[in-house]
């Protein structure tokens, strides 16, 4: 069953990306591969509870379980030592990160207080972009009054796209909101 993102990608996208980038082969045109969500939950170190509530908000908000990372290192400073959990993270594939990004681009977005646009520039050079969350109030999956403290996020969308200027034609094909 496709979503309605993968249906845009083949009918639409598809036919922009090879007339302005001129592909002589459909292997060639971009596609989004994955995308990574990773939470890190700091105050862990502290309260070893806050890493099973982060994971289940993880959880509502991609409708996957997530992993939950570890330190590999000790820091005396930070009074953390290996082993010891400090994140949660989840790769979205196929089907489930169609529905994010459609869920992402047209709702949580334009929650964002102040909301103006995503930085264009947060592309690595490899036409892979990446984007930081502040809280995750923005997500209609989380209950403003469930939730003991704002956790940020990171949300990086990886694409198959040579260069970045691709992979944001691509981007901008999901409706994307970038500053102009």
């Amino acid at each position: 069953m496709n979503t309605r993102l993968q249906e845009k990608y083949k009918k639409e996208i598809v036919n922009i990306l090879k007339d302005k980038f001129k592909y002589k082969n459909d292997l060639e045109i971009p596609k989004l591969e994955k995308v990574v969500i990773n939470m890190g939950v700091g105050e862990a170190v502290k309260d070893s509870k806050k890493i099973e509530v982060a994971a289940n908000e993880l959880a509502a908000i991609t409708g996957q379980k997530p992993i939950i990372t570890k330190s590999k290192k000790a820091n005396a400073s930070f009074k953390l030592r290996e082993g010891m959990p400090i994140g949660v993270k989840v790769t979205l594939r196929k089907s489930k990160m169609y529905e994010f990004v459609d869920r992402f681009v047209n709702i949580a977005l334009p929650r964002v207080r102040d909301f103006r646009g995503i930085n264009s520039k947060s592309f690595d050079g490899n036409g892979n972009y990446a984007l930081g969350l502040k809280e995750q109030f923005v997500f209609p999956e989380i209950e403003y009054d469930n939730v003991d403290s704002a956790r940020g996020m990171d949300i990086i969308f990886v694409t198959s796209a040579k260069s970045d200027e691709e992979a944001k034609e691509l981007l901008s094909g999901f409706d994307f909101p970038f500053k102009k």
